[in-house]
């Protein structure tokens, strides 16, 4: 990316960035998750990343988690654990 794409009011324009590139994320052997609880994590974090498999060792804001979907993940937790995070 030579520079950040700006709107009319010199803003960053974030629609106009282009999507990250998921091959980019730094490469671990994979693991799959273990136990339950392992499983129901990596479920979620699946669906909410778009991503077909998630590894224990993985981390959620490298494999393009930002703010806004941690606030999601969150209230799945929530649901779905029926814990308090």
């Amino acid at each position: 990316l030579d520079g950040f794409p700006l709107t009319a009011n010199g803003k960053l324009d974030r629609k106009a960035l282009p999507a990250p590139d998921k091959s980019a994320v730094v490469s671990r052997a994979y693991e799959a998750p273990q136990g339950e609880i392992e499983e129901a994590l990596a479920e979620i974090w699946q669906d909410l990343l778009g991503l077909a498999q998630i590894g224990r060792h993985d981390h959620f804001f490298e494999m393009g988690g930002h703010s806004l979907m941690a606030v999601q993940l969150v209230s799945r937790l929530r649901q779905v654990l029926d814990v308090e995070v």
